[in-house]
């Protein structure tokens, strides 16, 4: 059974090709922040091409199954704090980015980071 997207996520790849650059590049420099007001500042980048509010995590993903072997292609963006969201991957040594599953795909479809 699809579960209907909560209404605090969006889905990549229904957005625009200018929004999808807005957002890839904003992702980028997010995860490549040097400080606290530059990730925020790329984060509502990400938001506003979205078009989602700015959660008040400050911290948004874009569904992990989008481009890992074995995902469904789920591009859901959604703010990392929600419920059911599964680490798949931690940030590499100077990036602040992990990859995650989307609630819903964490909750279909779990793939969490083998100890």
């Amino acid at each position: 059974m699809t579960h209907a997207r909560p209404s605090l996520e969006a889905d990549y790849n229904t957005l625009s090709t200018a929004a999808q650059a807005v957002i890839d590049k904003a992702m980028d420099q997010a995860d490549n922040a040097l400080t606290t007001s530059d990730y925020t500042a790329a984060m509502e980048y990400v938001a506003i091409a979205a078009g989602l509010p700015l959660p008040a995590s400050k911290d948004l993903a874009i569904c992990s199954c989008r481009n890992d072997a074995g995902g469904c292609g789920c591009a859901a963006i959604f703010d990392t704090a929600l419920p059911g969201a599964v680490v798949t991957a931690t940030n590499s040594p100077d990036c602040n980015l992990s990859q995650l599953q989307c609630p819903t795909c964490g909750h279909d479809h779990p793939r969490p980071i083998a100890d």
